[in-house]
């Protein structure tokens, strides 16, 4: 048999298959993405083994779990369980802290013939070991902000560069009010450890310095990790600039066209562009505030003849109204303002090829 481990390192930078014994309500919270759920019990028997500890103690308790699983109950999950193992025998198994419910399994298993190894201080171990991860290339590595007005496509330019780190990419949204994603997004915990696994994977191939597109404390719901966010307001800044007439193609091509067509892969074409459409509305709703009554009146307007447009048509040319107001009225003078504010740390200017070139220089000299 294979030895426990509690080698988290060679475990995330293997992709090392894990099956993960805790509830499926511990299992959303976070996880990891080389996990598999297979609990050992379900959310309802381990809220009933818990009661069960809190008012009897724990041998009582561990008597109702095994009540609980056992027969018939009992032999599917260990069944489960065996697939795994023979599927992945290069995997492990772990629950919260690595102790009676990965054991149990671990014996259960054992009792069917099977020796499979399990993780030492389980998933707590391991999510500290991703915390204190990204917490150590935050204060070692070099890391540099691509900052650009909305529309520029500081997207793309991350996306061509080796050392790049793909914070919107992690959080599965494009980081402003109209960011949001056909698909859900991770959640925090679990936003927190591809970001640490990402980090973690690119320092064991020799890589130091970090270039990243730069980003408000939100990505949709997905929060930067603290010391990653107050480093990201002392960073040294390169900045990308595009013509106004570029900034519109591509927002058009972002959050329409390319919107709309995640929409209709995900959910077919009537109800895709009904989402579609609702979820547009719904981004300029969510800045209702900030615009005004009268110029939100007015963008919505734009927005919505748009989409009846588009709709009975196909054609999405007056999508281009309200993306040129928006940017003009509301955009651009706030990231002119914030441009000023950072103007300090701004190191180079220029289009998505100079900055490609100047950071993949700047790189190759550190």
């Amino acid at each position: 048999m294979r030895d426990n481990t509690a080698d988290y390192r060679e475990l995330f930078l293997n992709d090392a298959p894990m099956m993960d014994m805790r509830a499926p309500v511990e299992y959303t919270k976070g996880a990891f993405l080389n996990s598999t759920s297979l609990p050992l019990m379900t959310d309802i028997e381990r809220q009933k083994v818990g009661t069960c500890y809190k008012q009897k103690g724990q041998q009582a308790a561990i008597e109702l779990g095994h009540q609980l699983v056992s027969g018939k109950i009992k032999a599917q999950r260990v069944e489960a369980w065996a697939a795994f193992a023979n599927a992945h025998p290069d995997g492990y198994l772990y629950c919260f802290r690595g102790g009676l419910r990965s054991q149990i399994v671990q014996q259960w298993l054992k009792d069917a013939g099977i020796e499979y190894p399990r993780v030492i201080g389980g998933y707590k171990a391991m999510r500290t070991f991703l915390i204190e991860t990204l917490e150590q290339a935050v204060a070692e590595c070099d890391f540099v902000i691509v900052g650009g007005m909305t529309g520029t496509g500081k997207t793309e330019v991350v996306a061509r560069l080796a050392n790049s780190i793909d914070l919107e990419g992690h959080a599965n949204h494009r980081g402003s009010s109209f960011g949001k994603r056909a698909t859900s997004q991770p959640s925090q915990i679990d936003f927190e450890n591809r970001l640490a696994v990402d980090l973690l994977k690119r320092r064991a191939r020799g890589q130091q310095q970090f270039v990243l597109e730069d980003e408000s404390r939100l990505i949709g719901t997905c929060s930067l990790p603290r010391p990653l966010h107050l480093g990201m307001q002392q960073y040294p800044m390169v900045w990308l600039e595009d013509s106004f007439e570029g900034r519109v193609e591509r927002i058009l091509g972002d959050y329409v066209i390319d919107l709309a067509a995640e929409f209709l892969a995900v959910h077919g074409q009537e109800q895709g562009f009904e989402r579609f459409a609702e979820r547009l509305l719904q981004s300029l709703d969510n800045i209702q505030r900030r615009l005004g009554g009268e110029r939100y009146a007015r963008l919505r307007g734009l927005m919505q003849e748009a989409l009846d447009a588009q709709r009975s048509t196909g054609s999405v040319e007056l999508h281009r109204g309200w993306i040129e107001s928006l940017l003009r009225e509301y955009y651009d003078p706030m990231y002119a303002y914030q441009r000023d504010s950072k103007a300090s740390r701004v190191e180079f200017s220029g289009d998505a090829d100079a900055l490609v070139a100047y950071l993949a220089e700047r790189s190759s000299s550190r």
